[in-house]
């Protein structure tokens, strides 16, 4: 049978069978729908990622310390007790007796003796010559004057246990004098005030690889007045280095930023967030070359940023308020700071590299200093992780559904082969080839999954805005609609192998005298 003979006899059993061939399909709809918002939302999802990472500026490493140590006190109150050569008891004497230097005189371990010498008498249990070892029953065992008994005779254990008892205590002292090393070794980490400086920057800069820039910041709070505010109003300061503005990546929407001038010479100009500039000077457009007062003093707007959504440094640049460093320890924070350095990786992918490589720096500059490090590379990572098993769920789903389409497609397959049987025959007896009558059972299935496929695109088109509705983010594409149809045909042309198979089989005489 001629290929074009094959399609019109598809075409005329499909349409035949018009609502039984849309029903078979329906679990190919859902099925092609659902490929189409998975794929859609799997991207969706990867670009909110990248948009809000690209805000927080993912390559940035923030670096601070903490310093654990206990402040200076003034007074001493709890020191040990201070004495002139006397004994550190009660009373004058010890034993019920003054002997500075000299052996106490009398009654002594139930002997009388004479200061200087041993005693004589009963002592241990034994009679003995002052000078002399003592005879008799000693420690339950005898032995001769002069003589040290043996270990058996002392009750006591032999040599080679002995040996072996000293080698463990020796061994257990070794395990307690490392376990007292490195708890002394602990207890010592963190112990100095130390005050990060521009000087650390420049070292990383200098000795660490694959850092498009380093900067140091700190931030504090501060009193607010001026402007249209009608009374003073607490605002996140920071001061910062010329370099932060290219380190965090900040925008200006007009003026310029902190320069390194200012810092030099502790100029009182500041730059404001996009939110502090509209909560103190409205929509205002004259804004640079303002005043405010920072702390009672007069402050001159240089710039105001433009609105981000990033966090460089622990600072939220929309709500703060900038200033030189030198200018914030000269007028508002003094010399007690706490600073941050920040630097930036060159490419996300290298940030444990740098990492390691800013903590070598810092150690040799701080051997008893431990600093804490705080990327939002781990974090992104994170998202993208829990992104992409959305993503793997969601594909299972879809791939359930297909197989569940799949199966309903053959078991219309079935019910069509029995249902024709006797077509089956005549086409055999007119001589149709085993493989004509497959190809024809083939091209049905496939037929009526393509449908299903378009109605399934068509469908999840229609579903788009009800999911954008609840603020979840669906990127369509060609490439989703694509692999909808393509996962349509393939799933149905392979569950009608089957049914094609036995059509094809069925003998001519049987199909003609089938009911």
């Amino acid at each position: 049978m001629r290929c074009i003979e094959l399609l019109r006899l598809v075409a005329l059993n499909i349409n035949q069978n018009k609502f039984k061939s849309v029903m078979t399909s329906i679990g190919i709809v859902v099925g092609a729908a659902t490929i189409v918002l998975v794929i859609g939302i799997g991207k969706g999802g990867q670009a909110d990622v990248a948009e809000q990472f690209a805000n927080l500026n993912a390559g940035a490493i923030d670096i601070s310390y903490e310093y654990k140590g206990e402040e200076e006190s003034g007074g001493g109150g709890g020191g040990a007790e201070e004495f002139s050569g006397e004994a550190p008891f009660g009373g004058s004497s010890s034993a019920s007796g003054s002997f500075p230097g000299e052996m106490p005189e009398g009654d002594f371990a139930g002997g009388d003796f004479t200061p200087g010498e041993m005693p004589e008498g009963n002592f241990a249990g034994g009679d003995f010559t002052p000078g002399e070892m003592p005879e008799g029953d000693f420690a339950e065992g005898e032995f001769t004057p002069g003589e040290m008994p043996d270990d058996e005779e002392m009750g006591g254990e032999s040599q080679e246990e002995s040996e072996k008892d000293q080698g463990e205590e020796d061994k257990e002292t070794e395990n307690t004098e490392d376990d007292a090393e490195s708890s002394v070794m602990d207890e010592r980490l963190n112990q100095e005030k130390i005050i990060l400086s521009q000087n650390d920057v420049e070292d990383i800069q200098r000795f660490v690889t694959d850092i498009e820039g380093a900067t140091i910041s700190y931030s504090t709070q501060a009193s607010i007045e001026g402007a249209s505010l009608t009374s003073a109003k607490t605002y996140t300061v920071a001061g910062v280095k010329e370099s932060y503005e290219t380190v965090s990546k900040l925008k200006m929407a007009e003026g310029s930023f902190i320069t390194g001038a200012d810092d030099d010479t502790r100029n009182r100009v500041c730059v404001l967030g996009s939110t502090v500039a509209e909560e103190l000077f409205g929509k205002s457009e004259e804004i640079t070359g303002s005043t405010i007062y920072i702390d009672d003093r007069a402050y001159t707007v240089s710039g105001v940023l433009e609105q981000t959504s990033a966090v460089s440094s622990g600072i939220s640049p929309d709500t703060s308020i900038f200033i030189a460093y030198e200018t914030g320890i000269k007028y508002v924070t003094g010399e007690e700071i706490d600073p941050v350095l920040t630097v930036l990786a060159s490419d996300v992918n290298s940030l444990s590299k740098v990492i390691e490589s800013v903590r070598t720096v810092l150690e040799e500059n701080y051997p008893d200093a431990e600093f804490t490090f705080e990327d939002s590379g781990s974090k992104m990572e994170a998202a993208q992780s829990s992104n992409e098993t959305l993503t793997l769920l969601l594909s299972a789903m879809a791939v359930i559904v297909f197989l569940v389409g799949g199966i309903g497609i053959m078991n219309v397959l079935f019910v069509a082969v029995k249902e024709r049987t006797n077509e089956i025959g005549i086409l055999k007896a007119i001589g149709t080839s085993r493989s004509s009558i497959l190809t024809e059972f083939l091209l049905e299935s496939a037929a009526i999954s393509c449908i299903g496929g378009v109605l399934g695109v068509m469908l999840s088109f229609g579903v788009l805005p009800i999911v954008r509705h609840f603020d979840v983010r669906v990127e369509t594409s060609f490439f989703a609609c694509a692999a909808a149809l393509c996962f349509a045909v393939l799933t149905g042309t392979l569950f009608g192998i089957y049914p094609a198979w036995k059509a094809s089989r069925l003998e001519p005489v049987e199909a003609l005298n089938a009911e």
